[in-house]
């Protein structure tokens, strides 16, 4: 199984502008969300494109346990089925343009970054 972990923090004053903001980061990146809590999103690529096992979920969790005025972190997992025999498998390139996407978006000021 195929599995991308990133945390970062923002710089964003409102929890729920937060989470619309990474919204609609998931539907640009071509993903549907199946799920929307308070603080925890689910995403998953639209069937069709790719074999059932290569179909990549995405979770994300918006901490506000912890968040302050000045951050808020959060944690993004991407994962699939997929044996991750190459490196540039689809479950990372995935990662890779959701991750790309997040750190280029211009409405919120990105404090710390950590993918693993």
């Amino acid at each position: 199984m195929a599995r991308y972990t990133c945390f970062f923090a923002v710089n964003y004053g409102n929890n729920l502008n937060l989470r619309q903001s990474i919204k609609e980061v998931l539907l640009h990146c071509n993903l549907d969300i199946i799920y929307d809590q308070s603080e925890y999103i689910m995403a998953r690529e639209i069937p069709g494109n790719v074999s059932l096992a290569k179909l990549v979920s995405v979770e994300v969790l918006i901490d506000g346990t912890t968040a302050t005025e000045a951050k808020t972190r959060v944690s993004l997992v991407v994962k699939n089925e997929e044996l991750p025999l190459q490196v540039a498998n689809h479950c990372y390139q995935v990662f890779e343009r959701v991750n790309s996407t997040i750190a280029l978006n211009q409405n919120w000021q990105s404090v710390e970054s950590l993918a693993s």
